[in-house]
């Protein structure tokens, strides 16, 4: 078996060796634990050696990862966080407060534990799975903050027994994998309620209280809905922070919190990172001055990228991985409320979502620049292009995002909006792009 020896080798297995959902969809989706478990097993059961924070949800799980990282970094933990996908880099998934996984680690992984990954013919997120609890506990993080892939119960992160458990909400996304139903795919995101393990729901939605409440029964653990406990109270804005005073069962908690996560979301996901922190003060000493003087700085201290990113001013020019129906209808309202006199959208999806819902939420008066992401999975643009007619979305199709996203630049006038979404992976083309 010949040793891998650079960084590009260890990609080229990586991708080509290991079947990978973001590229091929649901064939290289794993309904089972039992690939992660044999491969943790063959790295010595990293997973029971750090303390976590497992998030699930279907949307603001990233963020809100990102948020309880934040809080934790604040008081000195070295605190590690596995997200998935990555837009730009691979090792994106796995840091260490906001650093990136050294490339020789993974080398060194892939050749440790080749003849077991050979044998156990694993997913391409089972071996990531197991490659980050071993690079944490090799690295004697403090604590290591998980988000799940897809779903929770089968899930591969959902080896873990972590301090306490976070579900941000729950929107129709993978129906093909989760369910057909809110309360199916409840269903599976609640599987990472483990017995005695405190567990935060997001937001209270009427299709799904119920669920996660019999769960938290069933698995004696203490259940509270975010939203009940913290409100937020907006001071001031400019272009780079916003300011609030948090209040935790209407009584004033923290106040001037300033934050650079701005977009139409992230109150959501401020409300569910905080009350998951102060969940985890119960458990853990977190000193919430600290995190006031923190979170100014959170999207450069934990490495965040990829919602509602600020690409450019003039024109203005943001870019949001929002790609189901929930989340693409915050991102359409937003854009609503702005203030422009022309909207440029760079759209592309992948081949295996039913988009016509989506498209029926788009402006039917933006310009519109139909693109294939580059991955297998990509839609092809000129598909796109005849599907959103029928929505009377209007545009042309181009044979890449790069160039899609050169055209909008190019035709859009200083005061108006270029705006790239619908995949994550067109997001992650177009911040490849220098600017």
């Amino acid at each position: 078996m010949q040793k891998i020896n650079t960084w590009q080798q260890a990609l080229d297995y990586i991708y080509a060796k290991l079947p990978m959902y973001q590229r091929q969809g649901a064939s290289a989706y794993k309904k089972d634990l039992t690939n992660t478990i044999k491969l943790c097993a063959a790295c010595g059961n990293p997973q029971n050696n750090i303390k976590t924070i497992h998030i699930a949800g279907t949307n603001g799980k990233g963020t809100t990862s990102h948020i309880i990282a934040c809080g934790l970094q604040a008081q000195g933990y070295k605190t590690g966080v596995y997200t998935s996908p990555h837009y730009i880099d691979f090792r994106e998934r796995i840091k260490i407060n906001g650093n990136y996984v050294q490339t020789k680690y993974i080398i060194d992984f892939i050749n440790t534990y080749r003849e077991e990954i050979e044998q156990v013919q694993p997913s391409f997120f089972e071996v990531t799975v197991a490659l980050a609890f071993k690079y944490f506990v090799d690295m004697k993080v403090d604590y290591a903050v998980i988000e799940t892939g897809l779903g929770g119960r089968l899930d591969s992160t959902n080896v873990i027994i972590p301090l306490i458990s976070v579900i941000t909400n729950i929107s129709f996304d993978h129906q093909s994998m989760l369910g057909n139903t809110l309360i199916e795919i409840a269903g599976e995101k609640a599987g990472i309620i483990k017995n005695q393990v405190p567990v935060i729901i997001g937001e209270e939605q009427p299709e799904t209280k119920d669920v996660f409440i019999s769960k938290s029964i069933q698995m004696n653990a203490h259940i509270s809905f975010a939203e009940h406990h913290v409100t937020l109270e907006k001071i001031t804005e400019n272009s780079e922070t916003i300011d609030y005073n948090i209040f935790f069962d209407n009584k004033l908690w923290i106040n001037n919190l300033s934050t650079d996560l701005k977009g139409p979301f992230q109150e959501k996901n401020i409300i569910t990172g905080l009350h998951a922190l102060k969940g985890l003060s119960e458990l853990v000493s977190i000193d919430f001055e600290k995190v006031r003087s923190f979170f100014p700085t959170l999207k450069v201290a934990t490495g965040y990228i990829g919602r509602w990113q600020k690409l450019g001013i003039s024109p203005l020019i943001i870019a949001d991985s929002a790609h189901n129906e929930a989340g693409i209808k915050i991102v359409v309202d937003a854009l609503a409320k702005m203030q422009y006199k022309k909207l440029h959208i760079v759209l592309g999806f992948v081949n295996d979502k039913d988009i016509s819902t989506i498209l029926s939420l788009l402006p039917g008066d933006a310009i519109y620049y139909f693109a294939k992401a580059n991955i297998p999975r990509g839609l092809n643009a000129i598909d796109l292009l005849k599907t959103a007619k029928d929505f009377n979305l209007s545009g042309r199709a181009y044979t890449s995002v790069r160039i899609a996203f050169a055209a909008a630049r190019k035709t859009a006038k200083p005061d108006e909006t270029i705006f790239i979404g619908g995949s994550i992976f067109v997001v992650a083309e177009v911040l490849n792009v220098k600017i």
